[in-house]
């Protein structure tokens, strides 16, 4: 599956954007879908994940409660609605496939090519 993230930009802190990461090749329905980010200098870490059919979701403790990742299987496409942003939020973010419902790195065998996200003050 290849995959191709969009929707990064720069936005105010406390501000609102939605990422999308369409996928081509093969239908997503079949992969466990998730978002990573990388800050500079930083190690590429756990946003969210979400199951096969939408109804099962994980996200890391730092964007519990703000971020919200959801999936259109008919669009093939997986979303990350990212609320209430805040300047530790700014990275290069990282949709990826997987074939379990893991916040594990080293499950996910696909990756798309990353947006940028810049929050300011």
């Amino acid at each position: 599956v290849q995959l191709q993230a969009c929707g990064g930009g720069l936005v105010q802190t406390g501000g609102s954007l939605r990422l999308s990461c369409a996928a081509s090749r093969r239908t997503i329905s079949t992969y466990v879908m998730g978002w990573y980010r990388q800050a500079p200098g930083k190690e590429r870490e756990f946003v969210a994940a979400i199951g096969w059919s939408g109804s099962s979701t994980l996200y890391a403790d730092s964007v519990k409660g703000r971020f919200i990742i959801s999936r259109d299987n008919a669009k093939n496409t997986v979303y990350l609605q990212m609320n209430s942003l805040k300047s530790e939020d700014t990275a290069v973010y990282y949709c990826a496939a997987s074939l379990s419902f893991s916040r594990r790195y080293e499950t996910y065998g696909y990756w798309g090519q990353g947006t940028q996200v810049t929050v300011s003050s």
